[in-house]
């Protein structure tokens, strides 16, 4: 009896088809699942002003289905086989998600073909949902944690797309109308701004197949047009209110998607607060104990990026809690990383990464962010070996652009404005 993976390919692939669609896969062939993933290049950041939350409020919409199946029977097919669908709106992309038992992958395209392809759009149910998105924007606003995200990013791009809650704001959802949407829907969802990524056990012949059934037809559209912010940065924006916790957020602008030296700052970052071994995890939290939560992390745009440092703790002490990360910030930037820590944070990205390949859903999210933001897919060995040979001299010197540059400081909470404003 032959293996049940004979002839699936070892090595990612890729199609463009004739429309202008591209499909990636990665075949894994003791995979008993396949997750698919349908990227589409247009998210928070391309909607006008007027209309912000668009993009949010079509991937609710194109749950509730086509004229032929409603949001009810989308869900029971889904769930007849054991499997999950779902979709998430970004700044610069929506994804619509199945992860489904591989005998039964082809649902996947098949429903998320259908509602891209022709969502009903019904003006009942986009009220309905307009109502249930305003829940969701008024349970983000009912959320410190979350608040302080959105004024941090409003901080570091004032006045830019990149800046604004990708939510939309109350006005702007409450005016949308079901022309506003589907005009919004006609000029983007095109087949040029259109990815397919699916990993598992799936035949990459078949999969090319399926979508170009599913998504094969259309022209290919243009692709949004995207102005980078100006390098003008907010020094502080902050909202006083009660509660427990002051969530303060430290932000810096940081570097795009394409950047040579991206590698370097995402171990910069790792060093700095992306885990349980990093500075400010044992300074603030081992050593100090003045914050449970104290974290880092880098966000990448195509034509921007940011650093930001995260830390929440009780009233009284947030004047020792700015002090303490001041001084980590301080020592970083002039005694510089270890080699120790170079060598610990790299090894953590590096096995993270292969820990990924175990996941289909890990491995289809790396190939449709990859393919939808660069044009091209880096193989993983590629991707260790410039990881790898990240430097220590290469880490302190992202660090020293980074962190000398302006910075945001955005907080939510029982707030001390005079003591903030002396932090900026």
């Amino acid at each position: 009896m032959g293996d049940a993976g004979a002839g699936l390919d070892p090595e990612p692939r890729t199609t463009t088809l004739p429309n202008g669609v591209r499909v990636v896969s990665d075949a894994m062939p003791h995979a008993r699942s396949v997750t698919t993933g349908v990227w589409v290049a247009v998210g928070g950041r391309d909607e006008p002003a007027e209309l912000a939350g668009a993009s949010h409020f079509l991937e609710h919409l194109f749950f509730k289905g086509t004229e032929a199946r409603s949001a009810r029977s989308i869900a029971e097919a889904v769930d007849a086989v054991g499997g999950d669908m779902n979709a998430f709106t970004a700044r610069e992309h929506t994804t619509f998600v199945t992860r489904l038992p591989a005998a039964h992958w082809r649902l996947g395209m098949e429903l998320v073909g259908d509602i891209l392809s022709a969502p009903a759009l019904r003006p009942h149910e986009i009220d309905a949902e307009r109502e249930v998105i305003l829940e969701e924007l008024w349970a983000a606003l009912d959320t410190p944690e979350d608040r302080v995200h959105t004024l941090s990013m409003e901080a570091l791009f004032p006045g830019h797309a990149l800046g604004r809650e990708v939510l939309g704001d109350e006005d702007t959802v409450r005016a949308m109308t079901r022309d506003d949407i589907l005009g919004f829907f006609e000029t983007h969802y095109r087949p040029a701004n259109l990815v397919v990524a699916a990993a598992g056990k799936v035949d990459h012949d078949e999969l090319c197949e399926v979508v170009s059934e599913r998504l094969g037809g259309g022209d290919g559209g243009v692709e949004p047009a995207r102005h980078a912010p100006t390098p003008d940065v907010d020094e502080l924006r902050t909202q006083v209110r009660d509660g427990e916790q002051v969530h303060v957020i430290l932000g810096w602008r940081g570097l795009p998607l394409d950047h040579e030296n991206r590698y370097a700052l995402h171990v910069a970052d790792q060093v700095l607060g992306g885990g349980s071994s990093s500075r400010l995890f044992q300074a603030i939290r081992e050593e100090r104990g003045l914050a449970y939560s104290v974290y880092s992390w880098v966000s990448s745009y195509s034509d921007a990026g940011l650093l930001g440092v995260y830390a929440g703790t009780s009233p009284g002490r947030s004047p020792q809690l700015l002090d303490a990360l001041e001084s980590e910030l301080d020592t970083i930037l002039t005694g510089g990383v270890t080699a120790d820590e170079v060598r610990v944070a790299t090894g953590y990205l590096a096995g993270a990464t292969e820990l990924g390949l175990e996941d289909s859903g890990s491995r289809m999210t790396r190939l449709g962010r990859m393919l939808l933001s660069t044009g091209s897919v880096v193989s993983i060995d590629e991707q260790l070996e410039r990881l790898h040979a990240v430097t220590v001299d290469d880490v302190n010197a992202v660090l020293e652009q980074v962190l000398s540059a302006p910075r945001s400081v955005a907080a939510v909470g029982p707030v001390d404005t005079t003591r903030l404003a002396r932090a900026v």
